[in-house]
């Protein structure tokens, strides 16, 4: 064989490769597709495996067949008390209808921009017939069912199916927050100043009460001191009258024993100069007399 009809051979081989190439495609488990033919659909392919187009006449679009996420950006609602919350939700839908799909957004991309709006529409038109108190009570529940049968009947237009929607997060925008923290704060304040005057006002009346008391307790033990003292000094007084009349004399010795003892036990060095005849010796000069 020449190298000449191998060359053609060589040609004729890889042109078929190349139309086979061209008519065979392959639709995965997670994938689901449309032949396109001059760019009009001419059929839906659901089911994987290897399947066959017209080369160079038909294309293949192919679109996800998995539950989807979406995760639009949040967006600021106005309630129905004319509350404004900043609202951050979560959507969870599948392409069940890949013609109606290619139709109306064409790609992925158009399509979860188109969704995206669904969902925000949907979001406003819902929470703006509702209060705050609403929102947060039981019947939030029914909120978020209105929500998603209002964005499924919408996202149906585009052949996609809503398995779900989710507010994951509502919260008031930062200026009301940061407004409501500062009225929070200076409330709260407002009461500490009150509590402090209360209890500076328990207080004073707390210690005057006490120094009432103490007043009170020092006069009467002061009362009951003198009292006991006046009986102590009329039972001595007593005592020393009955000594004094039993023994006079020795009544009278003990008293100068006793006047000796304070004039010179405390004399420490001192000199007193008394007349050898005064009175203040008589006992002294009675014992010298004796001998003693």
């Amino acid at each position: 064989m020449s190298d000449k009809v191998k060359f053609v051979c060589g040609g004729i081989v890889l042109a078929v490769l190349f139309v086979l190439a061209n008519s065979l495609y392959v639709v995965s488990q997670i994938e689901q597709a449309i032949v396109l033919q001059f760019g009009e659909p001419v059929r839906v392919v659901k089911e994987p495996g290897l399947k066959v187009k017209i080369p160079f006449i038909q294309n293949v679009v192919f679109y996800d067949n998995r539950l989807l996420n979406l995760d639009p950006p949040g967006q600021e609602v106005v309630l129905n008390d004319k509350k404004r919350l900043d609202v951050d939700s979560f959507t969870r839908y599948k392409i069940v209808d890949p013609l109606r799909f290619y139709k109306t957004v064409r790609t992925e991309l158009q399509a979860r921009s188109k969704l995206e709006e669904i969902v925000n529409s949907s979001v406003r038109k819902i929470l703006g017939r509702i209060t705050l108190p609403e929102l947060l009570s039981q019947k939030r529940t029914q909120i978020m069912n209105d929500i998603s049968s209002a964005v499924k009947i919408d996202a149906e237009q585009i052949g996609v199916s809503v398995a779900d929607v989710r507010i994951r997060r509502a919260d008031l925008p930062v200026e009301v927050l940061q407004a409501i923290n500062a009225r929070m704060k200076a409330e709260r304040e407002r009461d500490a100043k009150e509590f402090r005057a209360t209890g500076q006002q328990e207080a004073q009346k707390i210690r005057a009460k006490a120094e009432k008391e103490q007043t009170i307790i020092v006069a009467d033990a002061e009362q009951k001191a003198q009292t006991i003292r006046g009986e102590g000094d009329q039972k001595a007084i007593e005592i020393w009258n009955n000594a004094a009349n039993i023994d006079p004399k020795f009544f009278a010795f003990y008293r100068s024993l006793e006047a000796y003892k304070k004039a010179l036990g405390n004399a420490n060095n001192t000199s007193l100069v008394l007349s050898p005849d005064a009175e203040f010796f008589e006992y002294f000069r009675k014992t010298m007399k004796n001998g003693l």
